[in-house]
């Protein structure tokens, strides 16, 4: 289905913002965790973002068969790489675990050519590599991959259930039902991270402002992202919305610098640059395609 450049535009704006929501988030995620284990602030965060979904948008809901079965299906791989992620970033360093994760800017592009045969422009695999080079200076932070063991594995193959979920939900999600296939994958995300978190009893935060971080967390970058995210797939094909999302780290850098109190870096400056670059090519791409289309068949 084609659909409008300017639905185009406003799609590619909601994973930039849906990145930047995700960005924001580092600071607060690092400090509620001295407090709380990781699955126990996966699972309390999206209970509250599927309750405040469920909420808001039970007028609105479309629940066909078919958007039930694709959101339980979306919902479990993305719960499934959440935790696959979390047990990861256990085994290994943060800033490892920050760019083996973003190798899904990879994956997603090599998955889509061969799952589904989809042809991949030389534009869009130069925004590919510029992303990953730039996830690379922003994550890696000179310390370099090291040996690779069963942590870097398991963050592997987080990174390529990320990529499923993202070609998944390209294809799955359509903008009428993108509302109520968020609902029912919020749900999912809940009882995987739920199962994950069961060993040893889930823990509540028992601090007022871990609450607060707990409910920026749920509403903005839980339920609000997951929104932005079904809608705009709908709409934008899989490699673009991958690298359009590894914006991520460029927006987390920004908060570390504005809120974060820390100090700009010619690191940040250069792999900053590399992905934003590479944002430009992904959208570029389209537009060349379609002036050799025009010219062709004129």
């Amino acid at each position: 289905m084609k659909h409008s450049r300017r639905h185009e535009l406003l799609a590619a704006a909601s994973l930039l913002a849906m990145g930047a929501a995700w960005g924001s988030t580092f600071f607060m995620i690092k400090d509620v965790l001295e407090r709380i284990s990781v699955a126990d602030l996966l699972a309390v965060r999206f209970a509250i973002a599927t309750v405040f979904l469920a909420i808001v948008g039970f007028k609105h809901l479309r629940m066909s068969r078919r958007t039930l079965t694709y959101g339980v299906g979306l919902g479990t791989l993305y719960g499934v790489a959440q935790l696959l992620q979390t047990a990861g970033l256990g085994l290994t360093q943060a800033s490892t675990s920050g760019f083996v994760t973003g190798l899904y800017v990879v994956i997603t592009p090599l998955l889509a050519a061969v799952l589904f045969k989809a042809r991949i422009g030389l534009w869009t695999w130069v925004a590919v590599g510029l992303a990953t080079v730039g996830l690379g200076v922003l994550s890696l932070n000179g310390s370099g991959l090291g040996s690779v063991g069963l942590g870097e594995v398991l963050t592997l193959a987080s990174a390529a259930v990320y990529a499923a979920h993202i070609i998944a939900l390209s294809r799955w999600a359509t903008p009428e039902t993108s509302l109520s296939l968020a609902i029912v994958q919020m749900a999912m995300i809940t009882i995987v991270c739920g199962i994950g978190a069961l060993p040893g009893g889930i823990q509540l935060p028992s601090q007022g402002t871990d609450w607060l971080r707990i409910l920026y967390l749920a509403l903005v970058a839980g339920a609000l992202t997951i929104v932005l995210q079904t809608w705009a797939q709908a709409i934008v094909e899989p490699t673009r919305a991958a690298v359009i999302m590894a914006s991520e780290p460029v927006w987390a850098a920004g908060f570390a610098v504005g809120l974060g109190g820390e100090r700009i870096t010619g690191r940040m400056l250069l792999g900053g640059l590399s992905i934003v670059v590479a944002m430009y090519l992904v959208e570029l791409a389209p537009r060349l395609a379609r002036r050799r289309s025009s010219a062709a068949g004129g």
